[in-house]
C-alpha cells in the first residue's frame, strides 16, 4: 500500500508493487518517459526492473509520449496562453522526440494561435498605465516574448492593435 503523499516515500524493492504505483501515477495524468523514470529512482527501481517496468507501461498504454506531448501542447497552450517557443522549450527539457513535437503542434490551430495572441497583447495593453508608446509597446513585445511567442508574430501582431 503506498503511503500518504505528506509522508516521504520509502524505498521500494518490490517490482510488483513499483508496477502498481507507476500504473496509478500514469492513470492520473498524462507523463513523459522522463517523469517515470525519475518517479521509478525515487522509488529505489534500478536497472533492468525499471527498464521492465516502463516497457509494461508502454505496453498496457499507461506511458504514450505522444499522447502526453499533445495533451501538454494542448493544455498549455489553451489554459496558461504559453507559444510554441515555449512549449517547445518544456517538451525538450522533458526529452521528447522531433516526431513527438511535430505531433503536439498539429494539435494547436493557427487561427486559434494567431486569435490567442491577439488577445493576449489586447488585454495586456489595457492594463498598461503611463509611458509613452514606444515604452508600452516594449513591455508588450517582452511580455509575449516571455509567453513563448514568435519574434515576427508578434512584430505582426502588434502593427494591428
Amino acid at each position: 500500500m503506498p503511503p500518504p503523499d505528506d509522508q516521504p516515500i520509502k524505498k521500494w524493492t518490490g517490482k510488483l508493487e513499483a508496477l502498481q504505483k507507476l500504473q496509478s501515477f500514469c492513470a492520473y495524468q498524462d507523463r513523459c518517459h522522463s517523469e517515470v523514470r525519475s518517479k521509478l529512482l525515487e522509488l529505489g527501481v534500478y536497472g533492468d526492473d525499471l527498464e521492465e517496468i516502463i516497457v509494461a507501461l508502454i505496453e498496457e498504454d499507461f506511458l504514450n509520449e505522444e499522447r502526453f506531448a499533445r495533451s501538454y501542447a494542448r493544455g498549455k497552450f489553451r489554459i496558461k496562453q504559453w507559444g510554441r517557443v515555449r512549449i517547445r522549450q518544456e517538451l525538450k527539457r522533458r526529452q521528447i522526440s522531433e516526431y513527438c513535437l511535430k505531433a503536439a503542434f498539429s494539435e494547436i490551430d493557427e487561427t486559434d494561435y494567431l486569435e490567442t495572441l491577439r488577445k493576449l497583447l489586447s488585454k495586456q495593453q489595457s492594463l498598461l498605465k503611463g509611458g509613452d508608446a514606444r515604452t508600452r509597446r516594449d513591455k508588450l513585445f517582452r511580455h509575449a516574448l516571455q509567453k513563448g511567442y514568435e519574434y515576427e508574430l508578434i512584430l505582426e501582431v502588434l502593427e494591428t492593435i
